[in-house]
């Protein structure tokens, strides 16, 4: 028999997908959150899997939640439990998969990962379009955002590079171009709250917001002293980042409030 991975299981906000993949992150551990819409946050259950490898981001789509993982494995949560859907990510080279997102939808599913991936899954039709190495850039991608409708989205990705890859044009080839907010640092997690708006976060203390896709201004955070992992973006007035020593910093539009959640 396979060996499997588990996963803990509960239902959580669709928008805290990015902040919960930065706990379990730091946990090490193949844990994503899905289940029934009467469970609460202590109604936590371990699902069995058919991969025995890491699991790093979850993402709710019309067809329920799907997760991806080591070697380019794609899962969907079904009636029965996990159930493998992909298997060596969108170009078939195992590149480990880090981020996902959903159009809004939910009729596709964005991921990318190592090595440049990046693929465009149809949840309905099973149906994958390769849009990996755009540019020809082949570096690590770690989150994906995506605003709009199947076929005719915005597409973000951020990754090692310290840059933002973003398409108008369903990621279409040709259509791709790239920013870089920061200082060149890592962005580990980016997040749409609107069409050509967003938030992004790096590993160097940064927090960054568009609202024309293409510029990106720093809002903080300052003397965090942490480095930071999640991000959830529900507006320009509404932003949550996580971060180490198990902090959280909340942006309400004009000051950054960190609270510590324990050790």
């Amino acid at each position: 028999m396979a060996s499997t991975g588990s996963l803990d299981c509960a239902m959580t906000e669709h928008t805290r997908r990015s902040v919960l993949k930065a706990v379990g992150a730091s946990l090490a551990a193949t844990t994503v959150a899905v289940g029934s819409g009467a469970a609460t946050a202590e109604e936590w259950t371990v699902a069995e899997t058919p991969v025995d490898g890491t699991l790093h981001d979850v993402q709710y789509t019309a067809r329920g939640a799907h997760a991806v993982g080591g070697g380019g494995v794609v899962l969907r949560r079904i009636d029965e439990g996990w159930r493998k859907l992909l298997d060596g990510g969108p170009t078939g080279n195992g590149n480990n998969l880090y981020g996902a997102a959903a159009t809004d939808d939910g009729r596709r599913l964005w991921f990318v990962g190592a090595s440049g991936a990046i693929g465009e899954y149809d949840v309905e039709t099973g149906s994958l379009e390769d849009r990996s190495a755009p540019m020809d850039v082949t570096n690590n991608f770690n989150d994906v955002a995506v605003v709009g409708d199947a076929g005719d989205a915005e597409v973000y990705v951020a990754g090692d590079s310290g840059k933002i890859y973003y398409s108008f044009a369903n990621g279409e080839e040709g259509t791709w171009d790239y920013v870089t907010p920061g200082s060149g640092s890592a962005l580990p997690a980016i997040e749409t709250f609107g069409p050509r708006s967003a938030h992004a976060i790096d590993t160097n203390g940064r927090a960054f917001e568009t609202t024309d896709g293409v510029t990106w201004e720093p809002i903080g955070i300052e003397d965090a002293d942490v480095t930071f992992y999640g991000l959830d973006s529900d507006g320009r007035d509404d932003v949550t980042v996580s971060g180490g020593n198990a902090t959280v910093f909340e942006w309400n539009g004009s000051r950054w409030t960190p609270e510590s959640l324990g050790d």
